[in-house]
């Protein structure tokens, strides 16, 4: 086969690094990619996997290397050629790909249409109203007490959710986002929600249009500095499995969550094919969808990728097919730990081009693999290109060695600036 994969940061290296595995792939692609990416090689015949120039929302230029190159499979990493309806456009030119369709993809690229899908279906979630007005957004936002969630509709680069802990801030957040225009169209219409408690945990499941498996549980560490303080990011490490949600809970959680969902686009003409992954609060009334996304979470990923023992290629066709049915998913019993390595300044303003020492040490450390994600090659250097910079993981027997083995591996890591958590999985261990 031959494969096209589409992004360029440590989800799709992840993606690269798994599907490079298959005995079924012969050549491989990835546009833009970035420096890890180019160092990987084909497991079937040790053929290095190759990086366009092309950008992740090129879409016409990708549909025309993928007819070009008659390229087998192509699967798309990020949500923004989701949302602008890549897979539509493929399919209508009679190539294969995996994802959700624009329809599909609407579910992260619309918080408005989620949660009105939501209410629609009896999926558990906040209690929460949509508005396209900003005083009506105020008055509601006022009813829901001290605190509250506002969100920008559209895609924002995960930067589009306001925390509000008082009534003002919650003014203040709807004229960020529909007057001042933070995130430009994204926030022309807003969804204002009550602020849930509990842990929360990232649920994935892959679906073919018509039943939605599970994957282990996992957890993101979205703030930017331990003990979760700082600024919002993409995502500083994850882990998997966690010990939040016992095998009864899980089970009901895919109930309330997954059955229901998949019943809901049935009844709504909705084909659902690629990933769910539903954010999920454990609150004390059960489990609760804050959002839902579209594709793959990221550093999610690293940790679901290393530990799944199916053959991917096998899975996303089935995927594709509507066949998910006949496959069972299995998963290492290991536990496995992400630690993000980012630029000085990230999330905010940072600099680029600063060269990456210790990588090949890292990855001689047995069970690690250093996924990269902000990364470019530069005179016969690897340098940072990006906020988030690597994805130090590793597999251990347990998540604290895990723990342990992914920080032993940043250790041996550096670049100017390098900054990243020191507390990553410790909400799963015994204090």
């Amino acid at each position: 086969m031959k494969i096209l994969v589409i992004g360029s940061g440590g989800r799709e290296h992840a993606l690269v690094w798994k599907l490079a595995q298959s005995p079924h792939v012969a050549e491989m692609w990835c546009t833009p990619g970035n420096a890890g990416i180019a160092l990987e090689r084909l497991q079937k015949n040790g053929h290095p996997v190759q990086c366009l120039t092309l950008g992740a929302e090129d879409l016409p230029n990708i549909l025309s290397f993928a007819q070009e190159r008659k390229i087998d499979l192509t699967v798309v990493g990020p949500d923004n050629p989701l949302a602008l309806g890549i897979v539509d456009l493929f399919q209508a030119a009679g190539l294969r790909i995996w994802g959700p369709n624009r329809k599909a993809a609407e579910f992260e690229s619309s918080k408005v249409f989620s949660q009105g899908f939501m209410e629609r279906h009896g999926i558990p979630t906040a209690r929460a109203g949509t508005f396209d007005n900003a005083n009506a957004a105020k008055d509601f936002a006022a009813t829901l007490g001290d605190r509250c969630v506002v969100k920008a509709d559209g895609l924002a680069l995960g930067k589009g959710v306001l925390i509000c802990h008082s009534v003002g801030e919650a003014k203040e957040a709807v004229d960020e986002i529909m007057v001042s225009k933070a995130f430009g169209a994204a926030g022309s219409r807003v969804v204002v929600q009550e602020y849930l408690e509990g842990i929360e945990v990232s649920l994935h499941a892959l679906c073919d249009g018509k039943v939605g498996k599970l994957f282990p549980t996992s957890q993101d560490h979205k703030r930017a500095l331990d003990g979760d303080l700082g600024l919002n990011t993409g995502g500083m490490g994850a882990y998997s499995p966690t010990p939040f949600l016992t095998g009864v809970q899980f089970a009901e959680a895919g109930r309330q969550i997954m059955e229901r969902f998949m019943r809901g686009c049935e009844l709504e003409g909705i084909e659902f094919r690629g990933i769910l992954y539903p954010g999920v609060m454990l609150t004390k009334a059960g489990p609760k969808v804050l959002e839902f996304n579209a594709r793959f979470g990221d550093p999610e990923t690293q940790v679901y990728l290393t530990r799944l023992e199916n053959d991917l290629v096998e899975l996303l066709n089935a995927s594709v097919d509507g066949s998910l049915g006949q496959i069972e998913l299995k998963w290492k019993p290991a536990a496995s730990v992400c630690v993000v390595m980012a630029s000085g300044g990230y999330p905010g303003s940072y600099p680029k081009g600063k060269i990456i020492h210790g990588l090949e040490a890292a990855n001689a450390l047995p069970g690690v693999k250093v996924f990269h994600a902000g990364t470019a090659a530069k005179d016969n250097h690897i340098v940072t290109n990006g906020g988030r910079v690597l994805g130090v993981t590793a597999l251990g027997n347990d998540l604290k060695s895990a723990q342990q083995a992914a920080y032993e591996a940043v250790e041996k890591i550096t670049f100017e600036g390098a900054q990243f958590r020191r507390d990553i999985a410790a909400k799963a261990l015994p204090r």
